[in-house]
């Protein structure tokens, strides 16, 4: 990864690495008999969703409608807007137009929701598909899963098509959670699915899925929606979701100064890094050819790293150095481009194609 032949701070991509995750998850969730549907919020790649696909996703997740519209663009046909989207007055016509060029399911959480969204759905010619988000602990979004049939009459009121139920299971971000997130995602698919089909509706996807708990073996998903696992990053490898050569970008730093013993700064800041920081991990990225060294601040600009006291002899002013960021969506988000490399060398630059398609 620490070719010259790009200028640092960059975000790069080992292309093996990615192209060994993209294939691991493709066959776990085919021996479990469970759909992909992965979460391009990572990513905002067309490259890596292409590959995505071809390994047999049967859509993609997105965060926004603009990140919809860039991968329709792009010739997805497929595609699941995972939250509850308020479908204001600027979104409608988005949102029709949409549901014109591709299978579009939304995400509905609430009676409100529902009906703002029946709004775009009477402008549209095209069926608007539905899934009704549950909360399974996480408790952000999600209405509980024994409320998810007024949800779905209201969806249904409004002339959505609703599909089934969908959840996030984020509460697996913490030491040790993973397998119990996977086990309230499962009940609560499974207990919404099952008032689904009390109210008369076919709750036929389940969707679920977080990276920290994918491979968790568990019942009550029909489909699965990962994102960071084609990356990685020092949450998962922190987590044990991951070990450290599964992590397939990072970025490359120069250290500008060694101001005193044991000190560097890098030309990475949270402007390359990002700045998110959950308090079970030491420092503000993993540094994984220096053991034991902390990133333990971050400017716009700069990194400090805190080198461990005994160890092998600090890179010079000069040298170049690989930082996996804490949470590689933010990372990425950052960036207007990314070098892929293999074998060392560069082979491939791919824009963020979605890269602050935020409404």
């Amino acid at each position: 990864m620490l070719s010259e032949e790009y200028a640092t701070p960059a975000l790069v991509v080992d292309l093996e690495a990615l192209e060994r995750n993209l294939g691991a998850m493709a066959a776990a969730t085919a021996r479990r008999g469970v759909a992909l549907r992965p979460h391009t919020k990572t990513h905002k790649c067309i490259e890596i969703a292409r590959r995505q696909i071809a390994l047999g996703a049967v859509g993609l997740s997105v965060a926004t409608v603009g990140e919809a519209e860039v991968f329709a663009d792009a010739g997805v046909d497929d595609l699941f807007i995972a939250y509850p989207v308020w479908a204001d007055r600027a979104r409608r016509g988005r949102l029709a137009a949409l549901a014109e060029r591709v299978r579009l399911l939304v995400g509905v959480d609430s009676v409100a929701g529902a009906q703002a969204m029946g709004r775009t759905v009477a402008g549209a010619d095209a069926v608007v598909e539905a899934l009704v988000e549950v909360d399974s602990g996480h408790h952000r979004s999600g209405c509980a899963p024994s409320d998810a049939a007024a949800v779905a009459g209201a969806a249904e009121g409004a002339g959505l098509a609703v599909r089934g139920a969908f959840t996030f299971p984020g509460h697996a971000y913490a030491p040790r959670a993973a397998p119990g997130a996977a086990a309230d995602e499962g009940r609560s698919l499974t207990e919404a699915a099952a008032a689904l089909g009390a109210a008369g509706f076919d709750p036929s996807v389940r969707s679920g899925g977080s990276t920290p708990t994918a491979l968790v073996p568990g019942a009550g998903a029909t489909e699965l929606r990962p994102g960071v696992y084609a990356f990685n990053d020092a949450q998962q490898v922190a987590l044990g979701t991951c070990r450290t050569s599964d992590v397939a970008l990072a970025a490359v730093a120069t250290v500008v100064s060694a101001p005193a013993p044991g000190r560097l700064v890098l030309d990475s800041g949270s402007k390359i890094l990002g700045a998110d920081r959950p308090d079970w991990l030491a420092g503000h990225g993993l540094l994984p050819d220096l053991p034991g060294a902390v990133v333990t601040g971050l400017s716009e600009h700069h990194a400090v790293v805190q080198l461990a006291s005994g160890g092998r002899s600090p890179p010079a002013i000069g040298q170049r150095v690989t930082v996996v960021p804490n949470h590689v969506c933010n990372a990425v988000n950052l960036a207007d481009e990314l070098f892929v490399v293999r074998g060392g060398r560069v082979v491939d630059c791919w824009g963020v194609a979605a890269r602050g398609r935020l409404t």
